[in-house]
Formats: structure tokens, C-alpha cells, sequence
């Protein structure tokens, strides 16, 4: 009987490892972003661009990342840093992997939280009314 080696599949975006991806440059890493985001890509190169080394200048001073822009596409450069991304009133840790290329900051960090719905007040529901005499 042959031994099956049970190991975890290698990410690949559209065919590609991320290490392959992380050598392409910004723009040419759009040629395998979905059209919406690289339209985005394109058209805002220069600010990911900038973004990207001023967070590996942070990095290298060992300073949390923080950021407020939240239309930022994750690019190859990206998989594997620790980011806060701000939700509008406090900032949201992220770390991000390969599985996220592509999408926007904004997805990663709600702007509203979960709702925890309590018991009925007195008197919100007939039922309550009644409880509320003994």
C-alpha cells in the first residue's frame, strides 16, 4: 500500500503563488485583478504604491501600521503584514493573507457591530404585561 501525504494546498491567485505575485510590479499585478479592481488598480497606482513603501519603512522601525484608507485594494506586497485599518471609531487589526488580494481594506474592518438583542422590556410585549403583576 502507497502512504498518502496529507499537506496543505499552496495558495495561488489565478494560477500564480503569492511569491511569484509579490515579484510583479503594482500595475502588472492588475492584469490578474478582476475588472472593477483593476480599473481601481490603474487608475490609483501611485497612491498603493506609496502606501506600500511607507509601510515597509514602518516595518523595518518596528511601528504599527495605520491606515483610514479603506478604498485601498490588497495587493501581492501586502500578504503578510499587520495593518489597523480604521472603522470610524477605533481602529481593526488585520494581518493579511493571499486570500485577500484583490479585495478592498474596507471589507476587513465594519463600521457597525454586531447587534445583541436583549430580553423584552415591561410592558413591549402582552405577554409581559402579565408577567410584570406577579
Amino acid at each position: 500500500m502507497e502512504e498518502i501525504q496529507s499537506t496543505k494546498k499552496q495558495f495561488t491567485y489565478r494560477g500564480k503563488t503569492v511569491e511569484e505575485l509579490k515579484q510583479l510590479d503594482v500595475r502588472e499585478f492588475a492584469k490578474y485583478a478582476p475588472a472593477r479592481q483593476k480599473r481601481t488598480i490603474l487608475r490609483q497606482f501611485q497612491e498603493i504604491e506609496n502606501f506600500i513603501n511607507r509601510a515597509k519603512e514602518k516595518i523595518t522601525k518596528n511601528k504599527q501600521i495605520r491606515t483610514h484608507l479603506r478604498g485601498m485594494i490588497v495587493t501581492p506586497q501586502l500578504v503578510g503584514m499587520k495593518i489597523q485599518i480604521h472603522s470610524g471609531n477605533k481602529f481593526v487589526p488585520v494581518e493579511i493573507t493571499g486570500e485577500m488580494l484583490g479585495h478592498v481594506f474596507g471589507e476587513f474592518a465594519p463600521t457597525r457591530g454586531r447587534i445583541k438583542h436583549g430580553s423584552a422590556g415591561v410592558g413591549a410585549t402582552k405577554g409581559s404585561k402579565s408577567k410584570s403583576k406577579k
